[in-house]
C-alpha cells in the first residue's frame, strides 16, 4: 500500500522541471537590475519596483491559479499561467520606462503563479502517499532551488554576448516549452462541481477562524522579505560593498574575478546549499513537529543576517552567509505547505497555501521596494537589512502558538475534555 507506493513518479518528475524553469527565471532577475538601469538611466528604486510588483502580482495570482487548478484542472491551469509568464517576458523586453517595465511584470508575476509552488505543490501533495508526501514537497521545492543555481549565473554568462532584451525573449521560449511536458502530469481526479463549492466555502470560512492560520499567515511574511530581498539585491549588494578579490586566490582561480561575478555567484551557492537543507526539512518534517521547525529555520535565518551585516563584508564572508542562508532558504515551503495540508487537508490545499503564501509575496514586495528606496535615500542597504533581521525574529516567535493537528481533531478536543 503506501509503503510500496513509489516516491518518484511522473506526476513529480514533471512538477519538479517545471518548478526548476520558472524559478530559473525569476531569480535571474537581480542580474539584470544594474544593466537595465545603467542602459536607461533609472533610479535603482525603479527597477525594484518592478520585480516587487511581480512579487506582489505572484502573491495575488497564487490563490486565483490554485482555486483555478481545482476547478478546471491543474495542467490547464499551468498552460494559462506559461502563456501569461512568456508574454509578460517578451512585453518586458520591449520596455524602454520604468513605467512599461512595471506594468509588464504583472503579468510575470502571475506567470510565476500558475507555474509555481501553489499550482505544482498541490498536485505532487494529492498524488503522493501519506508515507512520502513530505519529501515529494521538499523534491519539488530542492527543484526551484537547483534553477537558481544555474538561473543568475547563465543570465550573467548571457549578457557578456546578448543585450537583457534577447535574454528575456530566450527565456520566453523555454517557458512556452514547458507545456510539451504536461501529458505527462496526470493528475488525480478533482472533486464534482457541487461538492468542490460546498466544500471549499466550509474549510475556508474554518481555516480564517482558525487562529492557527492567521499565525502561518503572519509568520511566512518575513519569509517573502527575505528571500525577494536577497534575490533582487543581493548581486548589486555584493557588488559594490564587498571587499576586492585578490588576484591568485581561490575565486581568481576559479574565474570570479569581480565583484559583480561573486554576486550572482552568491545567487547560485544559495541555491545549491537549498537543495540539501530543503531535503532535510522534508526528512525532518515527517519525524518532527513542523512548527518547531519553522521556528528554528527562521531563528537561524536572524542569526545569520544579522553576523553577516555586523562583520565586515568580505569574499569569503559572502560565501559563508549564502551557504548559512542557503540551507535555511526554501525549507520553509515543504513544512509550511505541509503545515497547512497536515492541518485542513489536501482537497483545497492549492487554494489555502496560495492564500497563506499571498502573505509570504507581501513581504517579498516590500523587501524588493524598499531595499530599492531605502538604497536611493541612503545610499547602501544596511537599514532595509536590519528590517528583515527584524522579522525573521517575529516568524520565529510567531509560529510557536500553532496548534498543529487537523482541523477536525482541534475542534473535538475540548468537548473531549
Amino acid at each position: 500500500m503506501d509503503r510500496s507506493a513509489p516516491l518518484f513518479t511522473p506526476v513529480l518528475i514533471v512538477g519538479c522541471i517545471i518548478i526548476m524553469v520558472s524559478f530559473a527565471v525569476r531569480a535571474s532577475f537581480g542580474v539584470f537590475q544594474i544593466p537595465i538601469a545603467e542602459e536607461f538611466g533609472w533610479l535603482r528604486s525603479e527597477f525594484s519596483l518592478a520585480i516587487a510588483i511581480q512579487n506582489l502580482a505572484w502573491g495575488i495570482g497564487q490563490p486565483i491559479f490554485g482555486a483555478i487548478a481545482e476547478k478546471i484542472g491543474d495542467r490547464k491551469a499551468i498552460i494559462m499561467g506559461a502563456i501569461v509568464y512568456a508574454a509578460g517576458l517578451v512585453l518586458s523586453a520591449a520596455s524602454t520606462t520604468p513605467f512599461e517595465m512595471q506594468s509588464y511584470e504583472w503579468l510575470v508575476g502571475f506567470g510565476i503563479a500558475g507555474t509555481g509552488f501553489g499550482v505544482v505543490l498541490a498536485v505532487v501533495g494529492r498524488a503522493s502517499s501519506d508515507e512520502n508526501r513530505s519529501m515529494s514537497l521538499a523534491i519539488v521545492t530542492a527543484a526551484g532551488s537547483a534553477g537558481q543555481i544555474f538561473g543568475a549565473p547563465t543570465a550573467e554568462w548571457m549578457l557578456s554576448f546578448l543585450p537583457w532584451q534577447t535574454i528575456f525573449l530566450l527565456f520566453a521560449g523555454v517557458v512556452l516549452a514547458l507545456i510539451a511536458l504536461l501529458p505527462l502530469m496526470r493528475a488525480p481526479e478533482a472533486a464534482s462541481k457541487a461538492e468542490l463549492e460546498e466544500s471549499m466555502g466550509t474549510i475556508l470560512k474554518k481555516a480564517f477562524k482558525d487562529p492557527s492560520y492567521t499565525l502561518i499567515f503572519l509568520g511566512f511574511f518575513s519569509c517573502g522579505y527575505q528571500l525577494a530581498f536577497v534575490t533582487a539585491h543581493f548581486p548589486a549588494f555584493v557588488t559594490e560593498m564587498c571587499g576586492p578579490i585578490l588576484p591568485g586566490g581561490a575565486l581568481h582561480s576559479i574565474g570570479i574575478t569581480t565583484t559583480s561575478a561573486l554576486g550572482a555567484a552568491a545567487i547560485s551557492l544559495i541555491g545549491a546549499a537549498n537543495v540539501g537543507g530543503t531535503l532535510l526539512a522534508g526528512y525532518l518534517g515527517k519525524r518532527y513537529s513542523k512548527k518547531y521547525l519553522l521556528a528554528a529555520i527562521y531563528t537561524g535565518r536572524t542569526i545569520a543576517a544579522a553576523a553577516f551585516i555586523l562583520f565586515p563584508i568580505t569574499p569569503l564572508s559572502v560565501i559563508i552567509f549564502s551557504v548559512a542562508m542557503g540551507s535555511l532558504w526554501l525549507a520553509t515551503v515543504p513544512l509550511t505547505s505541509g503545515l497547512v495540508a497536515h492541518i485542513y487537508g489536501l482537497r483545497y490545499m492549492g487554494t489555502l497555501y496560495g492564500i497563506v503564501f499571498f502573505s509570504h509575496q507581501l513581504g517579498s514586495f516590500l523587501g524588493v521596494w524598499l531595499g530599492g528606496r531605502m538604497y536611493d535615500a541612503y545610499g547602501d542597504y544596511t537599514l532595509v537589512w536590519w528590517i528583515g533581521v527584524g522579522v525573521g525574529a517575529f516568524s520565529a516567535i510567531v509560529h510557536l502558538p500553532v496548534k498543529e493537528r487537523p482541523l477536525r481533531t482541534a475542534a473535538a478536543a475540548p468537548a473531549a475534555a
